[in-house]
């Protein structure tokens, strides 16, 4: 084999062994389970990946289970790790030594548990509009919102307002183009992504109206959904197109911010003003 072949191997061996290496730290870093606490009984332990910039969380689901959290007062505590669900999701919660996954199911959990119903002054009818709504944004919306962040931003602005190293932004990006074309959003041009998203925020702009919140004046369960999803829209897209469009409708940033008065008074202390300082909550 000749002089320069063998450099060449050698080179790309020492290189894979080297990010072989860096993968398997982040990924044990990633995985680590957070240090066991006691906590007090009847109280839920909501675990989540960390404090966001802007707002509460990086992620709307837990924004959207912290919330819920606060307009049903539950007692709950903040555990803050990477450590996944038995379903490789997060958040995910303990509640008196039971784990259950998932946002939605956590709140079905809870909500048969401890026998809390948010939406009681509501009718059949409005439930239905309000549900038909929220799983627009999750099951839709949420898909635009993504591939904006970690796909199409040319400038790289999420990862680089994140702190987020280039070669875990790359395999963020892979596994996120995967999903989204998978999901049947990815396979659209970015184009046709955010003319499907307009769409979306126009039509809850044009449900809510005047209203204070989904429904009228009084906060129903979807509200936490949908302030989870469109308020990281608005406070955490990091100039892109997303926040740019979000940003047209008038009534949809008021929502954002009277949800915000109304279950979040410690916002200040459950951010990190652009990662600048810890949160303290």
């Amino acid at each position: 084999m000749e002089s320069d072949e063998v450099l060449f191997l050698a080179k790309a061996t020492g290189t894979l062994l080297i990010s072989s290496a860096v993968l398997y730290v982040a990924w044990k870093k990633i995985t680590s389970k957070a240090p066991k606490k006691d906590h007090p009984p009847d109280t839920v332990i909501l675990h989540q990946i960390g404090r966001g910039p802007y707002a509460p969380s990086l992620t709307p689901y837990a924004i959207k289970l912290e919330t819920y959290l606060r307009m049903a007062k539950i007692p709950y505590e903040n555990v803050h790790s990477f450590t996944l669900s038995k379903k490789g999701k997060v958040p995910w919660i303990e509640y008196n030594g039971e784990n259950i996954s998932d946002s939605e199911f956590c709140i079905e959990y809870l909500n048969d548990k401890l026998g809390i119903d948010l939406d009681k002054d509501f009718t059949a009818k409005e439930r239905g509009i309000a549900r038909a709504f929220q799983k627009m944004l999750e099951e839709n919306t949420y898909w635009a919102f993504g591939l904006d962040r970690w796909s199409y931003d040319k400038d790289w602005a999420a990862f680089k307002a994140m702190k987020v190293p280039t070669i875990t932004g790359y395999l963020i990006r892979r596994d996120v183009k995967k999903m989204a074309y998978a999901h049947g959003m990815g396979r659209h041009s970015s184009d046709e992504v955010y003319h499907i998203m307009e769409l979306d925020l126009k039509a809850v702009s044009d449900f809510l109206g005047n209203k204070k919140f989904l429904l009228g004046d009084k906060p129903c369960q979807a509200d936490c959904s949908v302030f989870g999803l469109i308020g990281n829209a608005y406070w955490q897209s990091f100039g892109s197109t997303v926040e740019s469009r979000t940003k047209k409708y008038r009534n949809l940033c008021d929502y954002c911010e009277r949800m915000k008065e109304t279950f979040w008074p410690d916002w200040d202390e459950c951010i990190t003003h652009g990662y600048t300082k810890e949160a303290t909550k």
